[in-house]
């Protein structure tokens, strides 16, 4: 592989998407997929392997919403291995919530899976060279939606409760102990002055906070 062209790691749990973007990305003559993998666990360990080969640092692609680690815990675990990388995000779930704590969590790049090849590509070049980019729309729906009154783990437990899941199944989802998702949920009711888990997720969801 030239100096030149751009390596490129793409994790996605959606094979027919992510096989379709790898195609389409390595039809530009300076990038090149050097893998694609379905979760974020498995793209960590695929990169630790390229780091101490000594391969040069790649973009990462990364879907946010796996099962597992989601886009942004995943492009942390990057970060941890290679500081400077650059990761950019797709999602079909441009919630503002996202939008900030990707942002905060160092990801430069945040794009719909709508956007176009040529976009995403250009995309890419920009994150390998220091740059960032969100997509204009996301973040005019972040700025509109304003500072959440969530904390991230309110948020991350409401986002959980959207489909009625019992605390059990929330907590299971969140990794966290069902006494500490008890918690969670009433502060976050509390601030949002609810009666239920359910009747806060929906609220949070309005007002673009999950």
């Amino acid at each position: 592989m030239g100096h030149d062209v751009i390596p490129v790691l793409m994790a996605d749990d959606e094979t027919l998407i992510r096989a379709a973007m790898a195609t389409m990305l390595d039809l530009e003559p300076d990038l090149q997929v050097v893998e694609h993998v379905g979760s974020g666990e498995e793209l960590v360990a695929s990169w630790r392997r390229r780091v101490s080969a000594g391969e040069p640092v790649a973009v990462a692609v990364i879907d946010l919403q796996m099962p597992g680690l989601d886009g942004i815990d995943t492009a942390v675990a990057l970060q941890e291995l290679t500081p400077d990388v650059g990761v950019l995000i797709v999602t079909s779930h441009g919630r503002p919530a996202y939008l900030k704590r990707a942002l905060s969590a160092g990801v430069r790049g945040f794009v719909p899976k709508t956007t176009a090849a040529a976009t995403l590509a250009e995309v890419i070049r920009t994150v390998h060279g220091g740059g960032r980019y969100v997509d204009p729309s996301l973040a005019a729906e972040a700025i509109s939606a304003g500072d959440s009154v969530l904390t991230a783990r309110e948020a991350d437990v409401l986002e959980f409760a959207l489909d009625g899941a019992s605390v059990e199944e929330i907590a299971k989802r969140a990794h966290l102990a069902v006494g500490t998702t008890r918690n969670y949920l009433s502060s976050a009711m509390a601030k949002l002055a609810v009666a239920n888990r359910y009747e806060a997720a929906l609220k949070a969801r309005e007002k673009g906070w999950i």
